[in-house]
């Protein structure tokens, strides 16, 4: 079950990282779970993104290029004082994660991470601190297509359409990030589970099996951006 805001509403998180291709990595592992995500690179940047974003979460590297993930919580909790924060700290710095913790951080996740032990670090965090589990069905809506995440049905316009599994996990993955841009290894990675490795071969077949039974006879819902990957987004978009 997904975890949302009281009002219903997905919660919010802020990644924080000077790494740019960590913070890609944990932000695409949050939008997977229905979550709003807002990402900074460094610790100015967070602290105006903290205000203006008003996260219900903050992914907080300690090293930043500015000033430190120590400064970057004071700073934040002084206009939002109640935030639960996960320090990310280097593997042999006991120190950090000490002070972190003593700063008022709630949380403490070391590099290198599993992106799976971070979510649910997270959604540990968020229950403690009162978001609630969607009641609603979990139901993927993206012009007229809908995708039904419990009972695995599929409709465009209205109409069934049979998927295999791995079918449904692309589209499903396709489908929770609406007209976003994936690359073939985050594809890859998110569906199959494996790193990039020349198999980018295996996401143009799959991509061509939705095609068929997705787009055949109607308007285009699935885009290729050549050189960057695939998009999903409404036919009337």
């Amino acid at each position: 079950m997904e975890l949302t805001r009281s009002d219903g509403t997905p919660l919010r998180v802020l990644v924080v990282d000077d790494e740019m291709n960590i913070a890609e990595l944990v932000s695409m592992a949050l939008r997977y779970e229905g979550w709003q995500v807002a990402v900074a690179h460094t610790g100015s940047k967070a602290v105006s993104t903290a205000r203006e974003f008003r996260p219900d979460a903050v992914v907080l590297d300690m090293m930043l290029p500015d000033f430190d993930g120590l400064e970057v919580l004071r700073r934040m909790r002084s206009t939002n004082p109640d935030v639960p924060v996960v320090f990310l700290t280097a593997r042999d710095a006991v120190e950090d994660r000490v002070a972190g913790l003593t700063a008022g951080g709630d949380d403490y996740v070391t590099k290198p991470f599993s992106l799976e032990e971070l979510v649910a670090r997270l959604r540990a965090l968020m229950r403690r601190t009162g978001a609630q589990q969607a009641t609603a069905t979990p139901t993927l809506v993206v012009g007229d297509l809908s995708l039904d995440e419990d009972s695995r049905e599929v409709f465009r316009a209205g109409e069934p359409i049979a998927l295999t599994a791995t079918e449904f996990e692309l589209l499903r993955f396709l489908m929770r990030n609406p007209r976003r841009v994936l690359s073939k290894a985050q594809i890859l990675d998110r569906v199959w589970n494996y790193d990039f490795g020349g198999q980018a071969n295996v996401v143009e077949l799959y991509i061509s099996y939705l095609r068929k039974k997705i787009d055949a006879g109607r308007e285009p819902m699935i885009h290729t951006m050549r050189g960057a990957g695939y998009v999903l987004k409404p036919a009337d978009a």
